[in-house]
């Protein structure tokens, strides 16, 4: 008989769940980066400039290495983009003047990432998303002129709860099957980790500063619903735990259906992807959120027309519906042969749509390639980053031209919230990316530490600016999705339904969990928490711990 879980848990941390289930086990912490040596005397400079060289050399390949062993796209270019910042020649140029003019290759590589970091915390936005990135790099690239292992994930030979002050997107792609859950020190919901960790069914807790305290061989249960880490918990507990989440993990995959409400409302259930690889039989009812840009990363020359028909109809031969996204890049996710100058705030630059305000033939291409490789897929088109009806009407006649004829604008930006209505005029449908819409209605950066917090998508503000797109698509007869991080949230998935959205766009790994969420709740509870988050918060309604009841006999059949 197993030991009855305590009334109290001796101790407990709190941050914030960003990837759902509960599971229990010892904690192993990512090692300490390596230590910089005290400076030696270099009596043979050419040697430590060759030496910087084949550290960063060592560094990209090793990223190029684990790219080619990823399993989805969204992996795949992640590790590619680490890999190009390592072989940045202006990095390696800088490294190896310093060690030229007298510093040892490790001091060299650390002052030229440092100097590199810095210029990258300046410019903001994506940029200074990508500071966490050069600091794993320099991590990597000071162990390997050292003669060090790179940093990676720990190995204790058996299952454990990793705990770190935050992992690269270099890590978290590599995560086995002995990683239980996931706590960082820092992060927040729409980090890396948390996406990641989310496709992959990690329960994942991030912004949780307490996990400093902890230890290798600690005890924890880990709820990435609650963002609650229970510590000096019993081994019988634990094991308890572990139990279950591996019951509640094969009941969801088993689950099957389409999303609705326990009394039958439909919520169409769909998919966020990068590419035909992502795809996964039965787990969704369509694509949601088709993001085309993995396709023009580490390229010097745009994709041709041709190369980009075959990688389309790759993903639209495979389901029976795709909303496509054009291409979200710009000066915060620069594309080398987009060509664009650096910007002193590129989140507020030329991103998205605005790209096509000066390379208007790579939306034409783009919108060209979808058209021809549409076949027999029912595609739907929208773009990035819309600001005003202006640019929604300017899109839908592009798209138009091209025989496209589902047209629709994602609402990333407040403005476009706020003219929900004068947008759908012109287009078909909106589509709600709550990850952008989060970082400018509350001007928090995503990355930032210590306002992960601002980023919960169950904000009041945040929501209520979902609730204007959802009563303008309901007043206009069209429909209006959220493809953001927010929809892949089971908590949430009742009320954003509750608040009018017609459709929900997640990883594959999410669709489960949301699906048997829905089905628990009647659209009218949907509604009434859909009321009580708009007054008072969703998180601060429900502690954080709100979950539809137990499905029963309304549960969506298996």
């Amino acid at each position: 008989m197993s030991e009855p879980p305590p009334a109290e848990p001796p101790g407990s941390l709190l941050g914030i769940g960003v990837s759902p289930g509960h599971t229990a086990g010892p904690v192993a912490r990512m090692a300490a980066p390596p230590e910089l040596p005290a400076r030696r005397p270099v009596v043979d400079p050419p040697a430590e400039v060759k030496a910087v060289g084949a550290a960063l050399e060592a560094v990209a390949a090793e990223l190029e290495r684990r790219a080619g062993a990823a399993a989805s796209a969204e992996a795949v270019a992640i590790l590619e983009a680490q890999a190009m910042m390592a072989a940045d020649p202006m990095l390696r140029e800088e490294a190896e003047r310093l060690a030229s003019e007298g510093l040892d290759a490790a001091h060299a590589l650390d002052a030229a990432f440092a100097a590199h970091r810095e210029q990258l915390v300046a410019l903001g936005g994506y940029f200074g998303e990508r500071a966490a990135d050069l600091d794993d790099l320099r991590n990597r690239a000071v162990a390997a002129v050292l003669g060090l292992p790179m940093p990676g994930i720990p190995s204790p030979g058996h299952p454990f709860v990793l705990v770190a002050a935050d992992l690269s997107p270099a890590d978290t792609v590599t995560l086995g099957p002995e990683v239980l859950a996931i706590v960082t020190e820092q992060g927040g919901p729409t980090s890396h980790t948390a996406i990641l960790a989310r496709a992959r069914g990690v329960p994942a807790i991030v912004a949780c500063p307490g996990a400093a305290a902890l230890a290798d061989g600690d005890p924890v249960a880990v709820d990435g619903d609650t963002g609650r880490v229970d510590t000096g918990i019993r081994e019988a507990f634990a094991q308890e735990i572990r139990v279950r989440h591996g019951l509640e993990r094969a009941r969801l995959a088993a689950s099957r259906g389409p999303g609705r409400t326990a009394d039958g409302h439909p919520v169409p259930l769909l998919l966020n992807v990068g590419s035909a690889a992502d795809l996964r039989d039965g787990a969704g009812e369509g694509v949601g959120l088709f993001r085309t840009e993995f396709l023009f990363l580490d390229r010097r020359t745009p994709p041709s027309l041709d190369e980009q028909v075959a990688a389309y109809a790759a993903v639209f031969e495979r389901s029976p519906k795709v909303v496509v996204r054009t291409l979200d890049a710009g000066t915060d996710k620069p594309l080398p042969f987009l060509g664009l100058p650096p910007e002193p705030n590129p989140a507020l630059g030329l991103r998205g749509l605005r790209v096509d305000r000066v390379r208007p033939a790579v939306l034409d291409t783009q919108l060209a390639a979808i058209a021809q490789a549409a076949g027999d897929c029912e595609v739907w088109v929208m773009a990035p980053m819309v600001a005003t009806w202006q640019e929604a009407r300017d899109f839908a006649e592009r798209a138009r031209a091209h025989g496209l004829t589902r047209v629709g604008a994602m609402v990333e930006i407040p403005a476009a919230a706020l003219l929900a209505d004068l947008l759908l005029e012109y287009v078909d449908f909106l589509s709600v990316g709550t990850n952008d819409l989060g970082q400018y209605t509350f001007a928090a950066d995503r990355m930032h530490p210590g306002l992960a917090d601002l980023l919960d998508p169950g904000q009041p503000a945040l929501l209520r600016l979902v609730a204007d797109c959802a009563r303008a698509g309901r007043d206009a007869g069209k429909p209006v999705g959220v493809c953001g991080e927010a929809a892949g949230d089971p908590r949430l998935a009742p009320v954003l339904a509750g608040l009018g959205v017609t459709s929900l766009s997640m990883s594959a790994a999410s669709v489960p969990a949301v699906r048997e969420s829905l089905a628990g709740v009647t659209f009218e509870e949907c509604r009434v928490l859909a009321e009580q988050a708009l007054s008072a918060g969703f998180r601060e309604r429900h502690d954080r711990r709100w979950k539809p009841r137990p499905s029963g006999a309304n549960a969506v059949e298996a």
